[in-house]
């Protein structure tokens, strides 16, 4: 036994188990992350309060005291920065990870976990501080040559906070603005994701490699993708080809061959884009419906007699079908400016209403008066 107790008594410190205890201050630990676009965000950090332990009340002592300005000599650790700034939290550093490269503020920054730190300036703009040091404790250990980005800000008014929190708004399919807020005040900065649709193609291009690719949904999907977004035209025509392949796992059908249409549009090949969509239609799998939004989607286009041929063929392929197939042949042939023979087949839809569209039935009321008026 004394063997034992002399060996535990020669371990470092460093060697001994961590214990789970309350945090320092009880400043609780706490975490937040945005996606924007492919990319994940993720900001941890520690929350003190404007009342600190014991209720003391720290309003108004916020901004230049507890979050001192400018960069400060932490006195009481050897070692310490002469220059330290704000911890921009509590405790451990505040610790903000890129899944990949993005832009803050419009300047570049490397996928990586940082720490955070915050220039708090009683006059002019503050500025925030991302340092490839993330795992000391607060800025006590601060390195100004180890700064990745600085960049600056100005700091907003905002409602009462009592709890030091991170968060995001503004937040679009390549962008956000991630902020702190606490007592009176919002710091915020923008996160910006350079051609998100250029990351996106690559994500894509290497789940293509594993076994995403064995179903070939998924090249309709990258495909489409592609081309809704006007990028990497060439190489999506290679997956909707590998799409409507059965040689390569794929099936020739009516969704398979639009997105091959739609590829074939992007890069401005319409003959080609035209003739796979005849071929579509006229698959015997093609569903009434199928081809019925692809009409509406030409008549949406502009391109009303196209759209008008398809709905003549639709209806014909379908005769059991005394609703949609009607309702398509009204709007062709009113788009057309047809509208006596679009009443009447207005009419015949009209008297064959299903269920699931009776909601409906004074809007398409509504559509045969105005044709009825000349509207």
């Amino acid at each position: 036994m004394k063997r034992i107790i002399f060996y535990l008594l020669l371990l470092p410190a460093s060697a001994s188990a961590q214990l789970t205890l309350p945090p320092s201050g009880d400043n609780q630990k706490s975490n937040v992350g945005q996606w924007i676009g492919p990319v994940e965000v993720k900001i941890t950090y520690s929350s003190p309060d404007v009342h600190a332990p014991g209720g003391h009340d720290r309003k108004g002592r916020i901004w230049g005291e507890v979050a001192h300005y400018g960069f400060k000599d932490l006195q009481g650790i050897a070692g310490t920065s002469k220059i330290s700034p704000w911890r921009a939290g509590a405790n451990e550093n505040t610790v903000i990870t890129f899944s990949h490269d993005v832009k803050v503020e419009g300047k570049d920054l490397k996928a990586g976990s940082y720490g955070l730190f915050l220039d708090v300036e009683k006059e002019g703009p503050w500025s925030w501080i991302f340092s490839k040091n993330y795992s000391s404790w607060g800025s006590f250990m601060y390195d100004s040559s180890e700064d990745a980005l600085r960049v600056q800000i100005q700091p907003q008014e905002a409602a009462y906070t009592e709890y030091l929190t991170y968060s995001f708004d503004d937040r679009k399919g390549n962008s956000a603005t991630a902020f702190l807020q606490w007592e009176n005040k919002k710091v915020p900065f923008k996160i910006e994701i350079p051609q998100v649709n250029d990351l996106y193609v690559s994500i894509l291009r290497n789940e293509l490699r594993s076994t995403p690719a064995l179903d070939y949904h998924n090249w309709v999907k990258a495909a489409q993708f592609c081309a809704d977004n006007k990028v990497n035209l060439e190489e999506a025509l290679t997956w909707a080809q590998r799409a409507t392949n059965p040689v390569t796992g794929g099936t020739e059908d009516f969704s398979t061959l639009f997105t091959k249409s739609n590829v074939l549009n992007a890069l401005g090949r319409s003959s080609e884009a035209d003739a796979t969509m005849e071929r579509a239609v006229k698959l015997p799998s093609a569903s009434m419906m199928a081809i019925h939004q692809y009409a509406r989607g030409l008549l949406s286009a502009g391109k009303k007699e196209k759209a008008l041929e398809i709905f003549r063929f639709n209806a014909k392929a379908h005769p059991e079908e005394k609703f949609v197939t009607y309702v398509g042949l009204a709007r062709g042939l009113a788009a057309g400016g047809n509208n006596k023979e679009a009443i009447k087949n207005w009419e015949i839809a009209l008297r064959n209403v299903p269920e699931n569209q009776k909601a409906n039935i004074s809007n398409f009321e509504q559509e045969v008066k105005k044709l009825k008026e000349g509207k």
